[in-house]
């Protein structure tokens, strides 16, 4: 069985090609078929994966219990991501990674929270009690990211501030976010979603 950093560097090799298919010289018709091909894959898996998302929903509880794990499994997850089947919504992921990245922060007696989320958009603020470093903010920023990123790489954007940043909008604690949780669907979009792994610079 592929290990999960096999499995996460296939998908990035292939977003890489993807890509690449934009940048061929001229374009013309072979490349349109190269991507009508590539397309009609993604669709095909997709309403495949759809419908034995469905068949194990429709089986009761045990199939709850098993999409879940499907959704905490470190390459299932990422398969179900890039489809738009993810049983988890963004915000419980974004949550449930900044528990995460909260447990690596203490440490530095560091604290993460959510400032603003909206369209995919998210906002997070780091509050440490200590003046810290050129070096240590990156490295708080690196788990930070890290941790998001490996729960919700579909997201639109991240952009973490610091105590002096002025928020866009209010504060919504973590709690409020995992009450949103839900174990439906998203609705299947058929697009690729980008995946992406930064590396932790100097992160434990």
């Amino acid at each position: 069985m592929a290990s999960e950093k096999d499995f996460q560097q296939k998908l990035r090799n292939l977003g890489t090609l993807v890509g690449e298919l934009d940048q061929v010289p001229g374009g013309g018709s072979k490349v349109a078929a190269a991507r009508e091909l590539v397309q009609l894959l993604m669709e095909i898996h997709a309403a495949g994966l759809e419908r034995m998302m469905e068949l194990v929903f429709e089986s009761g509880a045990p199939g709850e219990a098993i999409i879940s794990r499907f959704g905490q499994d470190p390459i299932v997850r990422h398969l179900l991501l890039l489809y738009s089947l993810h049983p988890d919504a963004l915000e419980t992921r974004i949550a449930t990674a900044l528990e995460i990245a909260g447990a690596r922060l203490r440490k530095f007696d560091t604290k993460v929270e959510v400032v603003s989320i909206r369209d995919g958009a998210i906002q997070v603020r780091l509050e440490t009690s200590k003046h810290a470093c050129g070096s240590t903010t990156k490295n708080l920023h690196s788990i930070v990211e890290e941790s998001v990123y490996e729960l919700a790489p579909d997201l639109a954007t991240l952009e973490i501030l610091g105590p002096e940043d002025e928020a866009s909008s209010g504060f919504v604690p973590v709690e409020q976010l995992l009450k949103k949780g839900q174990l439906l669907k998203s609705p299947l979009t058929g697009q690729p979603v980008a995946v992406h792994a930064p590396e932790a610079d100097g992160a434990d």
